[in-house]
């Protein structure tokens, strides 16, 4: 046995320590707890596998689904005005609450972005054992032999804590642009929550005029179609009784049949006109309403001079709003990343407790200060504050872009506009002639088969020109609504004392009243 070995054994055995490290020595509770742990962790993971949900559990998912799109609604009492569909559509429609719901996170960001403006403060605690005493020896540099004895000084089982608060400067800095830039993210989603509302109203605008045609014109459809089943059957009759040259016979029930087949695709045309609104409204799928319709089919007017309009379109659009955010979030992007390649300078505070019974305080506090910079920054700073400024100019580019694409809307709405009131007024001259002419076919029809075959025909010619009278007035309002949603004007004010239907719709036709004032100043036909 080496010399410097015989030394510490004889030391060793002559210490007044009467434990000796042998094989036999029992394994700490910790370690077997641990290893217990590690044990069922690790079959746990092997247990995972994929599972499927049941038939059960994809019935409860439906059933829960459609009670959740509808639920807590304020039931329809009488006919819906255009107002209430609107307020219905602001309400309950799903994509305009996913908007409200986007920018509900997009809030929360911005609160929890606030925070990381504050300085940290961590606490921690902890417990440690060993089956052992953390003991040590030291060892003569110049001889080699042990010149202290095995000594501890940490007990072997002790408690700490710990209460720091550290503040960095330059996280605050990039902190604080980050949450300006989360600021104008907020904003940004109000604008989408603005444009969803302006399409929701557009839609809402040509849907409920087009349920009101299908309203007035379900009780007069099935009439004329009764009258020409009615004389198909008779004209059948008269073939088969040879009363007629079979070729007249058959002429005259290929008109009839294309008469039917004309007001049958009128009919399936109204049907779906109403749950469309019902969609729109989020009304439950196959659930019967009326819709309240005015006596006389007044056109919206718009007097106002597409300068104008260029010009609200340009304040008002929330496309261009969120363009100018976006452009201001790069800007502050550029300062962020600028603000990345200063030094960094770290102010810390601190409590702390140890349990060991060999230290001389337990208890102690310490600050510091602490300067630090990453020196590769200096050569990726031009990379950096190139990317930013790229970025910037990206979103100064789309902003350009988009003023180019509102003022083609603008012109495409106006023109869209006056087509649509032209086709409208052609087409109520239409039907007036049409209505006229049914009015004189019934008075002047006699028992014939010939004359009742005209009867049918004015019947369903008078009955189609009021159908698409009513389409031709869905669809001039719908271009009405298009030239609002090209302005940018909004719906609803800025403020609404309430969230029920009664107010929304008291908001929406108030809010109306102000739209013909900016688009009609003169007020005239």
């Amino acid at each position: 046995m080496p010399a410097h070995l015989d030394v510490i054994a004889s030391m060793t055995m002559t210490t007044n320590h009467k434990e000796s490290p042998t094989v036999t020595d029992r394994p700490h509770p910790s370690k077997l707890l641990l290893l217990t742990l590690l044990i069922a962790a690790g079959l746990a993971g092997c247990a995972v596998e994929p599972r499927a949900l049941t038939p059960d559990e994809r019935q409860t998912n439906l059933l829960a689904g459609r009670s959740a799109m509808v639920a807590q609604q304020e039931p329809v009492q009488g006919a819906i005005t255009l107002e209430e569909a609107m307020a219905r559509a602001i309400k309950y429609n799903l994509d305009h609450r996913l908007k409200l719901m986007e920018e509900a996170v997009a809030q929360r960001t911005l609160d929890l972005s606030r925070t990381d403006l504050l300085p940290k403060l961590v606490m921690s605690a902890g417990y440690s054992g060993r089956d052992n005493e953390l003991a040590s020896s030291s060892r003569d540099v110049s001889t080699g032999l042990q010149s202290l004895v095995p000594s501890t000084s940490t007990d072997r089982e002790r408690v700490t804590g710990d209460l720091s608060l550290s503040w960095n400067v330059l996280d605050f800095g990039v902190g604080y642009y980050s949450a300006r830039q989360q600021a104008d993210r907020v904003l940004v989603a109000q604008e989408r929550k603005r444009k969803v509302v302006h399409l929701l109203m557009q839609q809402t605008r040509q849907a409920y005029w087009q349920a009101a045609g299908a309203q007035l014109l379900e009780g007069k459809i099935e009439p004329v179609l009764a009258l020409a089943r009615q004389a198909l059957d008779d004209s059948r009759k008269v073939e088969v009784e040879k009363l007629r040259s079979p070729l007249d016979a058959l002429n005259y029930q290929r008109q009839l049949l294309d008469i039917v087949r004309q007001l049958e695709a009128a009919r399936d045309d109204l049907a779906q006109a109403k749950p469309r609104l019902a969609s729109i409204m989020n009304l439950e799928p196959g659930q019967s309403y009326k819709v309240a319709v005015e006596p006389a089919l007044n056109a919206p007017r718009i007097s106002l001079p597409v300068a104008k309009i260029e010009e609200a379109a340009l304040l008002n659009r929330p496309e261009l709003v969120e363009a100018q955010y976006n452009e201001r979030i790069g800007v502050l992007e550029t300062r962020r990343a600028l603000a990345r390649l200063l030094p960094g300078l770290e102010l810390s505070l601190g409590g702390h407790y140890d349990s060991n019974s060999y230290l001389v305080h337990r208890k102690w506090s310490d600050a510091g200060l602490r300067v630090s910079w990453n020196l590769l920054n200096v050569f990726s700073a031009d990379s950096i504050r190139g990317l930013a400024q790229t970025q910037l100019d990206v979103a100064k580019q789309q902003r350009l872009a988009l003023n180019m694409a509102v003022l083609t809307q603008v012109h495409v709405s106006q023109l869209e506009y006056l087509g649509r009131l032209k086709q409208y007024e052609l087409t109520q001259q239409l039907n007036t002639v049409e209505q006229r002419i049914l009015h004189y076919t019934r008075n002047a029809a006699s028992a014939s088969a010939q004359g009742k075959l005209e009867e049918v025909r004015a019947a369903t010619s008078a009955m189609m020109s009021e159908l698409r009278l009513y389409q031709s007035y869905g669809a001039l309002q719908g271009a009405y609504g298009q030239v609002i949603a090209t302005i940018g004007l909004d719906p609803l004010p800025e403020s609404v004392p309430a969230y029920d239907l009664k107010t929304l719709g008291a908001a929406v036709r108030a809010s109306e009243q102000s739209w013909t004032k900016t688009v009609n100043p003169g007020g005239g036909a």
